[in-house]
């Protein structure tokens, strides 16, 4: 099974996206992995350039929108595009976005609201697509105070 992709579920619950989209980001440029997050919309994708400008009075994410010069630079891309120009790693879905296929990530992670019911359908989806390719899934629930549990 090698060179198949992680594909990890991240069920928000007590926090919204904008608090934990940051933080896995963080641990993602830890490792020395370059990131792409794949929004819906084109208003999405300029709240979150905005978001990691901001989330942190003391520090920022170095990112860049596909709209700017240079995206094959960028350690994070936003985008609404299936593209991967700056050869990322891992590949963040939010709000609904969708990948056809996981080829060419270590990991893919699937950030999606659970009171949203389309966004829940729209995951459960998903997961069928990563087991039936074969990819090791995780589904990752937060607990009361916010951190993340393997179930």
């Amino acid at each position: 099974m090698a060179g198949l992709t992680e594909v990890f579920f991240y069920h928000l619950q007590g926090r919204p996206m904008e608090a934990a989209l940051p933080q896995l980001l963080e641990k993602c440029l830890e490792r020395g992995w370059r990131c792409v997050v794949q929004a819906a919309s084109p208003e999405r994708v300029d709240a979150l350039d905005q978001l990691l400008w901001s989330f942190d009075e003391a520090s920022f994410l170095p990112h860049g929108t596909d709209r700017q010069p240079d995206p094959a630079r960028q350690p994070i891309l936003l985008t609404t595009s299936d593209s991967n120009p700056n050869a990322a790693a891992v590949r963040f879905l939010v709000e609904g976005a969708v990948l056809e296929g996981f080829a060419g990530y270590i990991r893919v992670i699937h950030l999606f609201d659970g009171a949203d019911p389309d966004e829940l359908d729209r995951a459960r989806a998903q997961w069928r697509v990563a087991k039936s390719g074969g990819h090791a899934v995780a589904y990752w629930q937060q607990s009361p105070d916010g951190r993340w549990q393997q179930r």
